[in-house]
């Protein structure tokens, strides 16, 4: 493998959001250097079920710094200045930054740098002490999900890091590949408030603005139903995302009477007769084994997982079948493989965690010969300009994948079907009766699909189906996500597609992947929260395992994004395109990896604890005066603990010596939560919130996610932008959870309309003329308007 080779990234980060980012830079070949304190990055001694770290760096440490070098130094440090110098790109996550970036990049041009901080480099909010679970509340996360008689709960496992690893990765790689080619570099400020605003809202804010911005009137959170149901011997999850999903769940629980009740047939109709809902639900699954549950379901093509722990994630048939684990480098545990495969390419093989300093004195400076330097008038256009990306992907993965490279630059053609649209499309039906053309009012289709181009073809006909081929001879990419017959059927599988076009790079995004027992089963995002531990580590302890509503689809649409570039860089080393496979699951199962390591290394099982952490006590919201007022607390570090004392006025009950550790403190969170719930109760919630930021102490409101495009932070930094859309009207449309140096704004235009640029694009690039374009309409081959649905 060529791509990535000739990358040098030196990384000042600690956590998991940037050694996530380098470890998929390493993973595809690039040269990654760790810098570190004297002490080493905590991580290193970090284990969250109390694991043995001693002996040998932690599990989770070894996993996310496979085939990286480690030094020692800081960032004044002369010798480190001048290894910066020579990067291609520096990650940092310094608080405050440490490292003079507009300096850098001015004596280094084509340096690319990223800062990964809680809420971005710049903004009101920019300097104030949070943790993942704080920024969390902050961006609307937290106000999403549980039940309305309940406190709102977190989405667990660190997944706000691990989802800004991947996204950063890949506009990382993006700036990258445009330095190589014109020796332009950039500063990207990526922000952790808006990534999970971006992954675990659900467009809850354009979806309120869609509705007009009524009222707002009762909390925002709730639960997805069917989900997550009781078994005879544990946990099953489902989704219903489609009417015929619906009706085959029906079947399933032998409940086919009810087919005719259209309000159990709607979401909100499920909600308000949850609990008689959950009543037929459970007189079913409750007398059936999980296995046999997810057998059944799986025939009738319901999206079905078992609900699994760390140790059941390892021994499932299909990741085994799969050999979706892989031992550790340095041995001792099974870790995720790579969240994609490079087919007929070798991906680099592992090599272990480096000891602290162990590369000291080994960094050689880098020899010059083909580094690009920019010359005068060198125009700075956006990094992927010129790639042209046919996009026949539905739903949220794949279009957030093909949205993000168009974002970046690409030229992006959303390839559907009139007579079988953009499922996504379909959840616009909550405006039907509303308006005409209520498929153009889904929230998340407009939400993942700005910058593109639309194109309707009926692929079932010949000519649909010579137009394809023809349009994939003139891409760069091609990128799908149905299931894995699909294409075939079509004729542009991998052979045809080379066939038809030897430079095209094919992304595949299948649920499960081309292989294994699971191949042919249908999966979303909440199959793959259920299937790889995220739902089980999600919940109240005294509720159930709950989803996280939604990160499983940007994790898949990132790993795609990333792979995308990747294949990108081997075509452009070798003149030939790639084949990649992008699994939904395995870039789940690397979000997760911090259950899967800890058990196989430690024979420790992660278990569900609502609102709480490892790494933080006390944690958890807590009810100020008036209705629907959650005041959000995490306290990392024992200064914080002291400080949160003095805010308290050190009452005696806190200055207990054991309170002094984190160690202490978690065992004492029920008495912890017991008493901050009582300072809490009668008191006001911005001005907690101030007391407790002003003296150092991670604190934020739960913010209602249907507000976030009025949030102060998100409006400094522009992440909102608006966009007049032909049929939805002028919307705030959240944007890419990165600022560019050299961007001003990243929309370009709206969603596109069903088969908006039929014309455009029939003529212009495959150059039919108007009577041969007229004849394709007259026969149903394209249209504008949605039919037989």
């Amino acid at each position: 493998m060529h791509g990535l080779r000739d990358l040098r990234i030196v990384d000042f980060s600690e956590g998991i959001a940037g050694p996530y980012a380098s470890k998929l830079l390493a993973g595809a070949g690039a040269e990654v250097i760790k810098v570190e304190a004297p002490g080493g990055d905590p991580m290193r001694a970090w284990s969250a079920t109390g694991g043995d770290t001693e002996s040998e760096d932690g599990a989770l440490f070894r996993f996310l710094h496979t085939s990286k070098r480690s030094i020692v130094g800081a960032p004044e440090d002369p010798q480190i200045l001048a290894l910066v110098e020579d990067a291609d790109l520096v990650i940092e996550d310094y608080r405050p930054s440490r490292l003079d970036l507009p300096g850098l990049c001015a004596r280094s041009p084509r340096l690319v740098t990223l800062s990964i901080t809680p809420f971005g480099r710049r903004g009101p909010y920019a300097d104030r002490p949070a943790t993942e679970f704080t920024v969390q509340a902050e961006c609307g996360s937290i106000g999403t999900r549980g039940l309305p008689e309940m406190p709102p709960v977190m989405a667990a496992g660190r997944i706000t890091e691990w989802l800004a690893g991947t996204f950063s990765a890949l506009a990382a790689l993006a700036a990258m590949r445009r330095a190589r080619e014109t020796g332009l570099g950039e500063q990207i400020d990526f922000s952790l408030a808006e990534v999970m605003n971006i992954a675990s809202t659900s467009f809850a804010d354009l979806f309120h603005g869609l509705a007009g911005r009524p009222e707002l009137t009762g909390p925002a959170r709730s639960v997805e139903i069917p989900s997550i149901e009781p078994t005879l011997d544990g946990w099953v999850g489902f989704n219903t995302n489609s009417r015929q999903q619906y009706h085959d769940f029906l079947v399933l629980i032998e409940r086919t009477d009810l087919l005719a009740d259209e309000e159990l047939a709607r979401i909100d109709g499920r909600s308000r007769r949850m609990q008689e809902w959950n009543e037929i639900v459970r007189a079913y699954t409750r007398q059936h084994p999980t296995a046999e549950i997810v057998e059944k379901a799986s025939l009738l093509r319901i999206p079905v997982a078992p609900v699994l722990d760390g140790r059941g994630v390892l021994a499932h048939e299909h990741f085994q079948a799969r050999g979706v684990f892989v031992e550790n480098p340095s041995g001792g545990f099974l870790q995720p493989r790579s969240p994609y495969l490079m087919l007929g390419e070798s991906l680099p093989p592992l090599g272990t965690a480096p000891r602290l300093d162990e590369h000291h004195g080994q960094i050689e400076p880098r020899d010059e010969a083909g580094r690009r330097t920019a010359t005068a008038g060198t125009e700075r256009k956006l990094p992927l300009d010129g790639i042209r990306v046919l996009d026949a992907t539905a739903w949220w993965a794949g279009p957030a994948a093909t949205g993000m490279l168009a974002f970046l630059g690409a030229e992006v053609i959303h390839l559907e079907s009139h007579k079988r649209p953009d499922g996504m499309r379909m959840t616009g039906g909550l405006f039907a009766g509303l308006h005409d053309d209520w498929w153009e009012l889904s929230a998340i289709f407009l939400g993942a699909n700005v910058n593109k181009k639309a194109l309707t073809l009926d692929l079932s006909d010949p000519e649909g189906k010579a137009l394809m081929g023809r349009l994939i001879e003139k891409c760069d990419v091609f990128v799908e996500n149905f299931s894995p017959r699909v294409v075939e059927s079509w004729g542009f599988g991998w052979e045809a597609v080379q066939a038809l076009n030897p430079r095209c790079v094919m992304v595949r995004m299948p649920a499960f992947g081309l292989s294994g027992p699971w191949r042919d089963n249908v999966g979303f995002a909440q199959t793959m929260e259920q299937m790889t531990g995220l739902a089980w580590l999600t919940g109240h302890v005294e509720d159930q395992p709950r989803i996280q509503r939604g990160p499983c689809d940007p994790l898949a649409a990132m790993h795609a994004g990333f792979a995308t570039l990747v294949g990108l860089a081997e075509r452009d080393a070798t003149g030939r395109g790639q084949f990649l496979e992008c699994t939904m699951v395995e870039g789940a199962l690397n979000a997760a990896a911090e259950q899967i390591v800890e058990y196989s290394a430690y024979g420790n099982s992660m278990q569900r604890e609502g609102n709480r952490a490892p790494y933080a006590a006390p944690q958890g919201v807590y009810a100020c005066r008036g209705q629907e007022q959650w005041l959000a607390v995490s306290v990392a570090t024992d200064a914080q603990w002291q400080a949160l004392v003095e805010v308290l006025g050190g009452p005696e009950w806190a200055r207990a010596p054991e309170l002094a550790s984190l160690v202490g403190r978690r065992q004492a969170s029920d008495r912890l939560d017991t008493e901050l719930g009582r300072w809490a109760a009668d008191r006001d919630l911005e001005a907690s919130v101030e007391t407790l930021l002003e003296a150092g102490v991670p604190a934020a409101p739960v913010v209602d996610p249907r507000t976030t495009s009025r949030h102060p932070q998100f409006k400094a930094r522009g992440f909102y932008e608006e966009c007049e859309h032909p049929i939805a009207g002028k919307q705030q449309i959240a944007t890419a959870p990165f600022r560019f140096a050299s961007v001003e704004r990243w929309l370009r235009s709206p969603a596109p309309t069903l088969g908006q640029h039929n014309r455009e694009i029939l003529g212009d690039l495959l150059g039919l003329d108007d009577a041969e374009i007229d004849a394709l309409e007259a026969s149903g081959v394209i249209g504008d308007r949605l039919t037989g649905v």
